[in-house]
């Protein structure tokens, strides 16, 4: 479950943040708060990282909880660091891909 939840998140962050020439996929804001579009993308990958946060054992979901926080605050342009909301779901995706090899040796 975890693996599928990882490829889905892996997905939503590609088709949400780097956008191809080629491919148009429609970004469609939902609505704004403090000026800052909350895309119907924002919404996906949160729900996904949420239901990743319900299944991961503890000391991941502390981690995973916080980063949620700071990726929460980012997309809400209250931390104003440019780039820092796509550099938390990268740092997520690598933090479950890394519990997952380490799952699978044990």
């Amino acid at each position: 479950m975890i693996g599928v939840l990882l490829i889905v998140l892996i997905v939503l962050w590609f088709f949400g943040y780097i956008h191809i020439t080629g491919l148009t996929i429609p970004d469609f804001v939902l609505f704004t708060i403090n000026n800052q579009p909350i895309t119907l993308w924002n919404i996906l990958i949160l729900l996904v990282v949420m239901a990743l946060i319900g299944i991961l054992p503890s000391p991941f979901r502390q981690i995973a909880s916080v980063l949620l926080i700071l990726w929460v605050l980012s997309i809400l342009g209250i931390l104003a660091i440019v780039g820092l909301s796509s550099l938390l779901v990268v740092a997520i995706i690598v933090g479950l891909a890394v519990y997952l090899i380490g799952a699978a040796f044990l």
